[in-house]
């Protein structure tokens, strides 16, 4: 058994989530059982990870994207009401980190899609977000074939990218934000990248791409965003002497 508040504490402390302007709380949103045996990770707090998280057992879940999320009104909504019945019913506590997840230059999204590509970071910072920039630039010294690329980001997130094949044949430099960074191509455009890697594709992208000559990649917001709640979980895991599961519950999008 650990102490939940040590683990979030160590957590909290680790992505430094006192640095972040964010959409939402990061940390513990919803309090349940102090002692815990069993830890799930996830990228979205849905009915169907929550049940499935209950079903497993677990005492602790942490997800990406939390179960307060954006700017809207602070009452309740009736889907939110249902999802926080899910986690008190059963005495499951919840907590969530969102941009310092992104952010984090080694357990975060973008550096562990970097790292997994094959591709060595860049001091280079890159995609602010509400002042903090929490992308990463890879970089090939000798550079890799366009379609290897491609075919590196399917392997490794099990799913077919939508690419924009606008850029040169090979690349040197991907510009990498996770999840709805569509906008920021312009910013990749500008650093004169050869590549842009995001979750999400927007309308404009098509026409970005082609007008500034880069590869335009979009991988999936749900994809492109499992690989950091994983590796917390499996740090969690590691200092604190609890099982951890990662719930996949995938989504096209």
């Amino acid at each position: 058994m650990a102490d939940r508040d040590r683990i979030v504490e160590f957590c909290d402390g680790l992505l430094e989530i006192e640095r972040f302007d964010d959409y939402g709380p990061n940390g513990l949103q919803v309090p349940g059982r102090r002692e815990v045996s069993a830890v799930v990770t996830g990228v979205t707090p849905t009915r169907a990870f929550l049940e499935a998280a209950v079903e497993s057992g677990a005492d602790l879940a942490i997800t990406h994207h939390g179960l307060f999320f954006g700017e809207g009104s602070p009452a309740l909504t009736e889907q939110q009401a249902a999802r926080l019945r899910t986690l008190l019913a059963a005495g499951v506590s919840l907590a969530a980190y969102h941009l310092p997840l992104d952010a984090h230059r080694e357990l975060g999204n973008n550096a562990l899609l970097c790292a997994s590509l094959g591709l060595e970071p860049l001091e280079q910072r890159f995609g602010e977000v509400k002042g903090i920039a929490i992308g990463v630039v890879g970089n090939d010294a000798e550079g890799v074939e366009a379609g290897e690329l491609f075919a590196r980001v399917e392997s490794l997130l099990g799913r077919e990218p939508l690419v924009f094949e606008s850029g040169p044949p090979r690349v040197h430099t991907v510009g990498i934000v996770t999840g709805a960074a569509a906008s920021l191509i312009g910013e990749a455009a500008a650093l004169g990248l050869d590549a842009f890697l995001t979750g999400e594709p927007a309308e404009h992208a098509m026409g970005d791409a082609h007008e500034n000559g880069l590869h335009f990649i979009a991988a999936g917001h749900y994809a492109t965003e499992t690989l950091g709640v994983r590796r917390l979980g499996e740090l969690v895991a590691e200092r604190f002497g609890v099982a951890h599961s990662f719930v996949d519950v995938p989504n096209p999008i």
